[in-house]
């Protein structure tokens, strides 16, 4: 059994990441670190989460950790990860630190330096399904955007077979705790409520780099995808909608046989039959993610739908851990029967 530490516990992703492990069968929890709730008990401001002591970040003592997971902000994790990789932890990281290979990237859209570029290259990107060979033994996991896995599980397929040809445009939809606990105004209550809006559209938002790169890494010669991403007045879950060019001479059921042949055995995916469209109703409070396609006028639309607390974040996370170390990928992730574990 290994012990695991929580820098950021009282984040959504933190808190999701406290209910998974302390149900999992071969992890325990080391520490929960939080800067905001430091000195009470978890339980005290959440009171379905077990009663934790929440330590401030500087206390946690890293020599009582096998692993840590950092649900912090971009430019924070690279300096905790820094710390837990000199002390011999093995790290998953969720934010997008060491997601981009290139440290100039990361400059143009992060707006900082990368404190440690060297370590960019050393990083395993954890898109379990696409990354199972490399993830035994890796001592730091960079776990994908939830926008990027809601689009990537849905085309790698298709990339992968090359049939791709022409611009990629994909219409997000998040809910509202995509963006964090940190109150905002555009994520007030009153703001959200009733409304559906747009942000970063078109070639602004910062998930749009790491969806090339891995797309490129795959062999796709595509670039200038345009992605629009929206916020819905939900909690949770992701819905992406996926506009990608065919060849004329391509058939929707060789396109699904394709699928099926990829995603039949994936224990976290679910292929819905053709013409069947993927709704947040499929997913929400589950690791799956569940994918629908339509063919019209040599245009595949795919729909992918995602929660984007675990499947997009911390339940990813978990399985990228469980590929670590070798066990079963479900542990912890689906309960005694087979039904999807709710949170």
């Amino acid at each position: 059994m290994i012990q695991a530490g929580i820098f950021g516990a009282t984040s959504y992703t933190g808190l999701e990441l406290i209910s998974l492990l302390d149900a999992h069968p071969q992890a325990g929890i080391a520490f929960a670190a939080s800067n905001s709730m430091a000195g009470k008990t978890l339980s005290d401001s959440f009171p379905k989460k077990p009663p934790l002591p929440l330590i401030p970040p500087q206390e946690a003592d890293l020599e009582q950790a096998d692993l840590v997971f950092l649900c912090l902000p971009h430019g924070e994790a690279a300096a905790a990860a820094i710390k837990a990789l000199e002390a011999g932890c093995k790290v998953i990281d969720l934010s997008a630190d060491f997601r981009l290979t290139d440290a100039a990237v990361y400059k143009q859209w992060y707006g900082k330096d990368h404190p440690k570029p060297e370590l960019l290259a050393n990083a395993c990107y954890g898109l379990t399904e696409t990354a199972r060979e490399t993830l035994p033994g890796c001592s730091l996991v960079a776990n994908p955007g939830c926008y990027p896995t809601s689009v990537l599980l849905a085309l790698y397929p298709l990339v992968k077979a090359g049939l791709l040809h022409g611009r990629l445009i994909v219409d997000s939809k998040s809910g509202v705790s995509g963006a964090g606990r940190k109150p905002k105004e555009s994520t007030h209550f009153v703001t959200v409520d009733g409304n559906f809006s747009p942000y970063s559209i078109g070639r602004a938002h910062r998930h749009l780099p790491e969806m090339e790169q891995v797309l490129q890494g795959w062999g796709s010669k595509q670039t200038g995808m345009l992605f629009s991403p929206h916020l819905l007045p939900v909690s949770r879950g992701i819905l992406s909608t996926i506009y990608a060019p065919l060849s004329n001479d391509t058939q929707l059921d060789d396109v699904y046989d394709l699928y099926r042949t990829t995603y039949d055995n994936e224990p976290f995916i679910q292929l819905l039959a053709p013409e069947a469209t993927a709704t947040l109703a499929h997913v929400v409070h589950t690791n799956m993610c569940t994918i629908g396609m339509t063919l019209a006028d040599n245009t595949l639309i795919l729909t992918s739908a995602l929660d984007n607390l675990l499947k997009g974040a911390s339940g990813q996370a978990v399985q990228n851990m469980n590929m670590i170390y070798g066990w079963e990928e479900t542990s912890g992730l689906i309960k005694t029967g087979g039904d999807h574990a709710s949170y």
